[in-house]
């Protein structure tokens, strides 16, 4: 790199550098040997005007030189001198050839200035002739301009005068429609004779309007007539007119005469309805008047959804028919009737004059009240009718469900219609399809600003959240809270949430389309109603009457079985105590559904604390010679409940155990039996409590479609939380079997006397034909502790499960024992024969007697065998009825062939 810096003011095309670098290439090249590459010769191309590198805009020195690469520096300098000479005689040429034009050029153009300027006189004049045309049509042209603006200005006015025209006809003509002094009226008219025409106007009105039908078509046709005059003012008011302004008061007058005409027509009709007949007659309704009387109320609460008045025609229902219905807070003292007859006031229902109702009138649907272990009936998914009736609560012996009946009655009979017609009424003019915007009320002044409450700023009638809900939830809450909402009892707590749950559910199915249901829950009175319940109160008082009492129970660190038949299916009273809390947060008289994430989550920690008992209070257990001596994953299946194979523990002794440690195991039996029976029994009880309550009242994943996959998620938790206490079960049934196969081999001691009873026995040639009397021991513990042909015994429960899994076991078990034990006598027995045979090929004076005794032994030898085949065959047969397996033991053949096989050979 210094000798590039140093030699670039010397060299500034670095060509000694590009040679030393070609002539290394060219060495490296000839170094490698002729037959490393074959490469194809350069072709020679001369330079030229067509070289792409001579011809670029920018010539690059490395780029040219590298297209030269097998030229040689001074070669090339040559090329370049030849084509710089190339250059040199072409130019020439170029100038020798155009030099020519260029003299006769300048020799044509002389004397052509004079000429030029010649031809530029008269276009002066010409500019100043164009310049003028151009001027006098810019003139015409503003002048048509102005003219146009004039006409469309007038023409403005104009359509603005018929706009303020059409303004005085509308208020003329409402003012006329509403029966409203007109001001020319009371400036320049006698007052007798505007008295006259306005008692004309009265009489042709009462004519005409003689019926009430034709009074809401009126009203109706008022109010849109009344549409159209706030359509043309809102277009009047963009060029602030001074003749709306002062038309406003005007304007004003004419809405609040149709609103309080409007009411006052909605609320006769409404008592008309609701009563049975016109005020001021005695005589009943006809059908006729009832049906006119519908058709009144639809056509008023259609002028109330064009006008945006929803919140006027609440208002009324409110007044002239919730409010007659008042809860004070005597109400749940006081007598209901099952049905609900008129009356002006009442508590908690109406009474009447009339003669009463019987009970038919109303029948009483069944209904199941609200519990937890109901089926859950979502409103929302419920298709609303007309015909179906109100579902009642059981009022047995329960005022406040008596009180919600009535209540219940009362809205099916009197506002359940009403809702209906409001419904479709909104659905028919699209009121919730259209925007805030556009549905904002149309009486109120446009230059008074009206504060909007939130069903007018939505649109449409919500009935059923404002009035029906807003007054029977604000009613309760306000006069009868400190009993329904009182925590503190909570068994009436308890009740009362129960049968308000069911009376809101009721309540909703008499709504008339699921969006009124889903605005009654969004109401803010639903959400304080549901807030007053201070459920989390109530599930601290519920959890103080659970676990003190189950820590008491559990302060007894020690595992026995108490004689009850009231705890079964467990035998002590602390699993007996963990069970009844865990039913007792599921149970109908505290269970509450708001609460269940509250009682599942104390339902896994009373199983958690039961495995902590369980811990503390379990004994140290032998451990197994081999960590795959019981399987735990069949251990822990109640269907197939097999053990896998094991050797012979290394803690069966081959020596009798003592009295002490028998008694030891009988004590540690009794403990690991108890234990192991109320942990079978926990685990049962919980999973069906879990299939027949606690899975129907936790919420589904709706997520996943799969049902299968759905409630494997939901028990997942709950099996992570049984597996602390069933990891108790493999150590538990390990130490039994370890006691039952450590008796089994004890009873098989004394077949290692065997032999010497024979030859005891030598003068008896008869041949053996029953079993051993230990072989009825060996399963005899087994049998005691699982209860077979006995009364009972400690694990009598338990032998439906693992009876045939611990026979199995212990059965391998005691059978490679028999082994060790039946081969360690073969080898006595060989060890002796070996010693008797080598005496008798001593010199003996008397040889017939050692022939004789020969015969003996071989008879004794022929006996032992006989009597193991026995033994054998009764410990398989014994085997067999307990459900072992036998023939498929690869220990028992092994055993049995031992048996058969001979004390020793020749």
């Amino acid at each position: 790199m210094d000798y590039a810096q140093a030699g670039s003011s010397r060299d500034p095309m670095e060509l000694e550098r590009l040679a030393e670098e070609l002539a290394v290439r060219e060495s490296k090249k000839r170094g490698s040997g002729p037959d490393t590459e074959n490469h194809d010769l350069p072709v020679y191309i001369p330079l030229s005007h067509d070289n792409p590198h001579l011809a670029a805009e920018t010539f690059n020195v490395e780029e040219f030189l590298l297209s030269r690469l097998y030229t040689s520096l001074p070669d090339l300098r040559s090329e370049l001198r030849d084509y710089l000479a190339t250059l040199k005689e072409e130019l020439v040429k170029l100038i020798n050839d155009d030099y020519e034009a260029f003299i006769s050029l300048s020799t044509d153009l002389r004397g052509e200035g004079a000429r030029l300027e010649r031809l530029k006189l008269p276009l002066g004049d010409l500019r100043a002739e164009v310049l003028a045309s151009r001027n006098e049509l810019q003139r015409i042209q503003d002048a048509i301009q102005l003219k146009l603006e004039k006409r469309s200005a007038l023409r403005e006015e104009k359509v603005f005068l018929q706009l303020l025209l059409k303004i005085s006809e509308s208020v003329t003509r409402l003012e006329s429609l509403l029966l409203i002094a007109s001001p020319s009226d009371n400036e320049h008219t006698d007052p007798d004779i505007h008295g006259m025409k306005l008692a004309k106007r009265l009489e042709d009105d009462a004519i005409e309007n003689r019926s009430r039908g034709n009074q809401a078509k009126h009203l109706a046709r008022v109010a849109s007539e009344y549409t159209q005059l706030l359509y043309h003012v809102s277009k009047a008011r963009t060029d602030k007119c001074a003749f709306v302004d002062e038309c406003q008061w005007r304007i004003d007058r004419i809405r609040s005469t149709l609103s309080s005409d409007l009411d006052h027509l909605f609320s006769t009709t409404l008592i008309a309805l609701v009563e049975g007949k016109e005020a001021g007659k005695e005589t009943r309704a006809t059908e006729a008047d009832k049906v006119r009387w519908l058709g009144d109320v639809t056509e008023c609460l259609r002028i109330y959804d064009i006008l945006g008045l929803w919140g006027d025609a609440e208002e009324v229902i409110r007044t002239d028919v919730v409010r007659e219905f008042t809860i004070h807070p005597g109400a749940l003292a006081a007598p209901h009737s099952p049905i609900v007859p008129h009356t002006p006031s009442g508590v908690g229902h109406r009474q009447t004059s009339a003669a009463p109702a019987t009970a038919a009138t109303f029948p009483r649907t069944p209904y199941t009240p609200f519990s937890a272990f109901a089926s859950k009936q979502n409103p929302f998914e419920t298709s609303f009718s007309i015909h179906t009736q109100a579902h009642l609560l059981d009022d047995a012996d329960d005022p406040l469900a008596a009180l919600y009946n009535t209540i219940l009655r009362f809205v099916d009979r009197d506002m359940r219609r009403i809702m209906e017609i409001a419904e479709k009424v909104s659905v028919k003019t699209a009121s919730r399809m259209t925007t805030s915007a556009s549905r904002t009320p149309l009486l109120p002044a446009a230059d008074v600003p009206v504060a909007k409450t939130k069903e007018e700023q939505e649109g449409g009638f919500e009935i059923m959240a404002n009035v029906v809900w807003g007054g029977i939830g604000k009613a309760i809450m306000d006069d009868l809270g400190s009993i329904v909402f009182a925590a503190g009892n909570t068994d009436d707590f308890r009740k009362h949430h129960e049968t308000t749950q069911a009376f809101i559910r009721s309540l909703e199915f008499l709504a008339p389309s699921v969006h009124a249901v889903e605005v009654m829950r969004a109401h803010p009175v639903y959400i304080a109603f549901e807030r007053r319940w201070q459920l989390p109160v109530y599930f601290q008082l519920r959890w103080k009457e659970i676990v003190p009492k189950l820590e008491e129970s559990l302060a007894v660190m020690k595992l026995e079985r108490t004689p009850s038949k009231a705890i079964q299916p467990f035998v002590t009273t602390q699993a007996a105590a963990v069970w009844e809390a865990i039913a007792t947060c599921w149970s109908a008289e505290v269970y509450i559904p708001d609460l269940n994430y509250r009682f599942w989550r104390l339902t896994l920690q009373l199983i958690s604390r039961y495995h902590t008992w369980l811990q503390g209070v379990l004994p140290a257990l032998e451990s197994s010679s081999k960590p795959s001596f019981i399987q735990t994953e069949k251990l822990t299946n109640l269907s197939s409940p097999n053990l896998a194979r094991s050797s012979t523990p290394s803690n069966v002794q081959a020596e009798a155990s003592s009295p002490e440690s028998i008694a030891a195991d009988d004590v540690l039996l009794g403990v690991c039996a108890t234990a192991l029976i109320d942990i079978k029994a926990m685990e049962g009880q919980i999973w069906n409590l879990w299939r027949e309550e606690i899975g129907a009242m936790m919420p589904d994943i709706s997520e996943l479609e799969d049902e299968d996959v759905r409630t494997s998620l939901e028990g997942d938790t709950l099996r992570h939380a049984l597996s602390g206490i069933l990891s108790f079960v493999p150590p538990i049934s390990s130490q039994i079997i370890i006691i039952l196969s450590r008796r089994g081999c004890d009873a098989l001691l004394p077949m290692r006397s065997i032999p010497s009873q024979f030859r005891a026995m030598s003068s008896s040639k008869r041949l053996p034909t029953e079993a051993s009397h230990f072989v009825a021991l060996i399963f005899r513990s087994l049998k005691a502790f699982f209860g077979v042909g006995v009364a009972d015994g400690p694990g009598s429960s338990l032998k439906d499960n693992y009876l045939k899994a611990f026979s199995e076991e212990v059965f391998e078990i005691v059978a490679q024992r028999y082994i060790y034990f039946l081969t360690a006598m073969k080898k006595t027995e060989e060890s002796l024969r070996r010693l008797k045979k080598g005496k008798r090929s001593a010199f003996s004076l008397f040889g017939s007697s050692s022939t004789a005794s020969n015969d003996d032994g071989r008879a004794d030898e022929e006996k032992i065998r006989r009597q193991m085949v026995l033994d054998v065959e009764a410990f398989g047969k014994d085997a067999r009825t307990l459900g072992v397996a036998v023939d498929e033991s690869a220990t028992y053949r092994a055993l049995k062939d031992l048996a058969n096989a001979n004390l020793s050979d020749e």
